[in-house]
């Protein structure tokens, strides 16, 4: 445990923490104004909860993966990590994120009405968005 915590103080002092998290909170907020504003869109227009959730998130993440692969995660020598390995990382991560997130919401729905689902929904994705974090660095580009 200490060798983690150690590793990651280094990885923060040496200027990459700093920058990979002020990347990632650039693209996460444009990422999560797009995602927002198409679910409260599309469920606007009638579409329930459990596809809009879905085809909202695949908008926000055609963003995020682009954004952060080719600016957040890209390489030292500045080189962008995206590509076939990358892609399905972050295909499967976005699906078992998504499927927390609609889970979630459709809860909300249900029990709070549409209202709340729009009001939470920023809040369900923030929740997510560290373990997303976590995982992009360590597992997504790699």
């Amino acid at each position: 445990m200490k060798s983690a915590i150690e590793r990651c103080a280094r990885w923060l002092r040496s200027g990459e923490g700093g920058r990979q998290l002020s990347g990632y909170a650039l693209v996460g907020v444009l990422q999560l104004l797009v995602d927002w504003g198409a679910y409260v869109g599309l469920t606007a227009l009638g579409v329930p909860t459990l596809l809009a959730n879905p085809g909202a998130r695949a908008i926000g993440a055609l963003l995020g993966y682009l954004g952060n692969g080719a600016y957040t995660f890209r390489q030292p020598e500045g080189q962008h990590r995206l590509g076939r390995g990358s892609l399905a990382r972050f295909v499967l991560l976005w699906l078992v994120l998504t499927a927390a997130s609609t889970a979630a919401l459709a809860v909300i729905d249900v029990a709070g009405g549409l209202g709340w689902a729009w009001v939470l929904k920023p809040v369900v994705d923030l929740g997510l968005a560290g373990v997303a974090f976590i995982a992009s660095r360590l597992w997504v580009y790699r």
